[in-house]
């Protein structure tokens, strides 16, 4: 069952180890940052965004309604997904990454200056919307750029752990999200955090285009795009190609089944940062700031278990891996609720710890799973997709799924249940690619 090495290996042995690091380095930043800016959004539709867009209506209507507004952004993310992959396939990874930096910093910045309900009506949930597709396409369009910066990159026998570098930048982003909202609620009263205090995570984004500066400036294209870029242009010189073409008349079944098999991941992810952070705080009474604090801690955990996940994966294989982390989240589904009911802080550490632990495990080794399932002319193409699928079936939808469950069944096992059918989906796609991979 476990990966066959890519259709194109590496061919970046003779780039020096330094200039292999920076590249990295600088794909992980990206990806916190970009992350980060898109994570804001997540925590402030659990605490404020349903008051201050969505004021009609009861307690529950105004969360649904900004965790609707949070999931539109999923939506967009299959645009960016496409649109960058074409060009990205084409033109190269670096000027897509820029881009999608880009428009996160000012879709991001936009939305921490934007007027309320209060001040201008309509308009103001209208904008939200409008800036939150702004975010899904950007992020739809960075990941597979900053994915492949480092991957492409990579030494040979070590693109899991190159890989995973851009995986770090998700929990370093929820840090840093919850670490300055806890800094703004901590030097605000709760009046002035619903005022102002929630906008300045948002402004603090706008330096995602210091980063996107820097990367237009210092970096280089991937020697893996380059070699393809010549192999296309040979090509095109007989006949035209277009790597989504390609992607939708021979692979579209891989983009499927690599999206099944990591919806599970995505959604219990944002169960985990968004739907947890509003049930607990509205729900089971507990205090915003400590369970923030929680998501912070379990989050920093991760920084560690996903590299080591990635560097297993490149000697035992990636999908043996990413098999075990689907199934350890099927297992844990429910006792993690349990836990989570008792309205324990510490009870709510170890149940979103252990939860963590296991997203830690696929997540590690996807970034090269889903690099491996594509050759380098439309990997871009083929990586974001499946990505943006996963993102679409699993997180967008899975806060907003979550509300709406524990109202009809009154019970957290009716999302025990959800989490639980993704990963059986999981399990099933992961066992179909293994299947693919080994008959090559």
């Amino acid at each position: 069952m476990d990966m066959a090495p890519s259709a194109h290996p590496a061919t970046t042995t003779a780039l020096p180890t330094v200039n292999r690091r920076r590249v990295a380095t600088t794909a992980a930043l990206a990806s916190a940052v970009e992350w980060y800016d898109y994570f804001v959004f997540g925590i402030a539709a659990a605490l404020v965004l349903g008051d201050l867009y969505f004021p009609a209506g009861s307690s529950t209507a105004g969360v649904l309604a900004a965790f609707a507004t949070f999931a539109v952004g999923f939506l967009a993310r299959p645009i960016g997904g496409i649109v960058a992959g074409q060009l990205g396939d084409k033109r190269g990874r670096k000027p897509m990454l820029v881009l999608a930096l880009t428009l996160m910093g000012v879709a991001t910045t936009g939305i921490g200056l934007l007027p309320t309900y209060d001040t201008i009506g309509v308009a103001a949930p209208i904008l939200l919307v409008l800036l939150r597709v702004v975010q899904g396409v950007a992020v739809g369009a960075q990941w597979g750029g900053a994915m492949l910066l480092a991957t492409e990159y990579a030494p040979e026998g070590k693109r899991g752990v190159y890989g995973s570098f851009v995986q770090l930048g998700v929990p370093i982003g929820v840090v840093t999200a919850n670490t300055v909202f806890l800094l703004a609620g901590a030097f605000t009263t709760d009046a002035e955090f619903a005022a102002w205090g929630w906008r300045l995570p948002f402004l603090v984004g706008l330096f995602v285009l210091v980063l996107a500066w820097y990367i237009h400036r210092h970096v280089e294209e991937t020697p893996e795009f380059r070699q393809a870029e010549r192999e296309l242009a040979e090509k095109e010189k007989t006949e035209q190609n277009s790597p989504l073409r390609t992607i939708l008349r021979e692979h579209l079944g891989t983009v499927f089944l690599a999206g099944g098999s990591f919806a599970v991941n995505t959604a219990t992810f944002y169960i985990l940062i968004t739907g947890v952070l509003d049930y607990t705080t509205r729900d089971l009474g507990m205090k915003r700031d400590a369970v923030l604090t929680v998501s912070l801690c379990v989050s920093l955990t991760q920084l560690v278990l996903i590299p080591a996940a990635a560097a297993l994966s490149d000697r035992v294989g990636r999908i043996r891996i990413y098999a075990f982390g689907a199934a350890g989240i099927a297992l844990w589904a429910v006792p993690m609720f349990l836990l989570i009911d008792t309205g324990s802080l510490l009870w709510l550490a170890v149940g979103t710890f252990v939860a963590g632990c296991f997203l830690s495990i696929m997540y590690g080794p996807q970034a090269a799973l889903f690099a491996e399932l594509f050759t380098p002319e439309m990997r871009y193409t083929g990586a974001s997709l499946g990505y943006q699928i996963a993102a679409v079936l699993g997180g967008g939808l899975a806060p907003f799924v979550m509300v709406l469950l524990l109202e009809a069944t009154g019970t957290s096992m009716a999302v025990s249940g959800y989490i639980i059918a993704l990963a059986v989906i999981a399990l099933l796609s992961i066992k179909v690619l293994a299947s693919r991979v080994s008959s090559r």
